[in-house]
């Protein structure tokens, strides 16, 4: 038997996936019909991404815990070789200036920075489980985290794509955070991440143009650097409160860039107007209610560990997406989990929420097998009942 957390978060990932599909097609038509003479081709290939997807999810879902722990190395060190790949030989795409697509043979290309937060996310709880004991320990959980992880996410960081890296590094803190680091550690690491970030963001001249039409909107040049979120602006004001109807954008006609990615909260916003914008944060704020109560009822730290780091990377993402729309953060190139195109994006946060429900599922069945009275901490192999 399974909680309603499990459902509640089950629940909303399928609706979300649901309206992506819906926006993806409103949003890209024009787009479609330039590139490839039909309206229809972004949608039906997102479309079969999630029909990936979501069997991907339900399939995730069945399996154990051993199974997650046990694969974490695997996950982790294959996603950090396909991203080797892509930034160590011709296998690799460059697009607007990020090298993080791998291009195999007539395969379609895959961002492997995605597999990479998988495999984070799977060794954080793996690592972090095993020294549990040692949690407060600086050189048994802090340095081997920092050069294993650090490794990842330098790789991701080398092919140009700052927002996944961003990403990332949210997920390490927020895993650690859950695990019980002491803060001082948590806080050390966090300066060390910020002031990487913001040297890796100064690394580039395009990232710098971006930051300061940021900084100072009033000097950004509109044809240029300001286009963009402009652009996002006029998109948001156009819809006012009720939207302009479903399909009826003007920025989509080639006036946003990435409007069926990045940006498609914005036409979310024209078309659906204030009313669909809320319905999505609506959206979000369940999908984040779901996790964390799936955090607080489980009583194993993998769980746990491994809840809060997909926590951190699906809301984190997606506020951070939505900030970028409103003018709140720089342009990162980051898109909106479950709703804006892209196929490695949509199945792995896929798969990502179907660990999550197999360790739900998981641990509502430990607790309901539970003599009355006994509380059971830890996974199969590791388990210590103590007395309520």
């Amino acid at each position: 038997m399974v909680s309603s957390n499990f459902y509640l978060l089950f629940g909303v990932t399928v609706f979300m996936v649901a309206l992506g599909l819906v926006m993806v097609l409103s949003s890209s038509s024009v787009g479609s019909a330039l590139d490839d003479n039909s309206s229809f081709s972004v949608f039906l290939r997102q479309g079969s991404y999630a029909l990936i997807g979501i069997p991907l999810l339900l399939a995730a879902s069945r399996l154990p815990s051993t199974f997650w722990k046990q694969s974490a190395w695997l996950v982790l060190a294959g996603g950090s070789a396909l991203q080797f790949l892509v930034i160590a030989t011709p296998l690799g795409v460059t697009v607007n200036g990020n090298r993080n697509w791998l291009q195999l043979g007539p395969l379609p290309a895959l961002q492997p920075s995605e597999l990479i937060k998988v495999g984070v996310v799977l060794w954080l709880g793996m690592f972090l489980t095993k020294k549990q004991h040692r949690i407060t320990q600086f050189s048994h959980t802090l340095i081997p985290t920092v050069l294993v992880l650090g490794s990842a996410i330098i790789l991701v960081a080398l092919g140009g794509d700052l927002g996944t890296t961003v990403i990332l590094i949210m997920m390490v803190l927020g895993g650690l955070f859950f695990a019980g680091i002491p803060i001082r550690h948590l806080l050390l690491l966090t300066i060390v991440s910020a002031t990487i970030a913001i040297l890796t963001a100064l690394s580039r001249p395009n990232r710098v143009t971006r930051i300061l039409s940021f900084l100072h909107p009033e000097t950004a040049d509109y044809s240029g650097s300001g286009w963009q979120i402009q652009h996002g602006y006029f998109a948001l004001s156009n819809g006012g409160i009720f939207g302009v109807g479903l399909g009826n954008s003007t920025a989509k006609w080639s006036w946003l860039p990435a409007v069926d990615t990045d940006f498609i909260f914005a036409v979310i916003g024209e078309e659906l107007g204030l009313i669909g914008a809320c319905v999505v944060l609506v959206l979000i704020v369940v999908l984040g209610i779901a996790l964390l109560r799936i955090i607080r009822a489980t009583p194993d730290p993998f769980a746990r560990i491994v809840t809060a780091a997909i926590t951190v990377w699906i809301i984190g993402q997606a506020l951070v997406n939505i900030a970028v729309v409103l003018g709140l953060l720089p342009v990162l190139g980051v898109p909106l989990p479950l709703i804006s195109a892209g196929g490695t994006a949509l199945i792995s946060s896929l798969l990502a929420i179907g660990i999550v429900l197999s360790l739900c599922r998981e641990s509502d069945t430990l607790q309901v097998s539970e003599p009355s009275g006994i509380h059971t901490t830890g996974d199969r192999s590791e388990r210590v009942t103590v007395r309520k």
